[in-house]
């Protein structure tokens, strides 16, 4: 499956950005869909995560109670939704997509993905 990330931007704190990543391919359902971002000079971290129905959802703390993440699939789409936007938010985010079991510390983990969208850039100003 090959992901395509879009809707970064410029925005400043306390703003809002949606991320969106869409898929190609007809089994897009049946994988889980992670978000993950790698701010500069630092590893790639966890944001969160969904299972292949949409109904389970895994954030990290730092996404806890400001980002959605959801999925669409009729349209072989995943979102991320961030609001409350940070300077610390700053970072090229990476949608992925894991075809195995749905765990929750598998699904943490950038190893257990198979498939990486490209990024998109998303900068918070103060």
């Amino acid at each position: 499956v090959q992901l395509q990330a879009s809707g970064g931007g410029l925005v400043q704190a306390g703003d809002s950005l949606s991320l969106s990543c869409a898929a190609s391919g007809r089994s897009f359902s049946s994988y889980n869909m992670g978000w993950f971002r790698q701010a500069p000079g630092k590893e790639r971290e966890f944001v969160a995560a969904v299972d292949r129905s949409g109904s389970s959802k895994i954030y990290a703390d730092s996404a806890k109670g400001r980002f959605t993440n959801s999925r669409d699939n009729a349209k072989n789409t995943v979102y991320l939704q961030m609001n409350s936007l940070k300077p610390e938010d700053t970072a090229v985010y990476y949608c992925a997509a894991n075809s195995g079991g749905y765990y929750y510390t598998r699904v943490r983990q950038g190893d257990e993905y198979d498939y990486w969208g490209q990024g998109t850039e998303v900068t918070v100003s103060s």
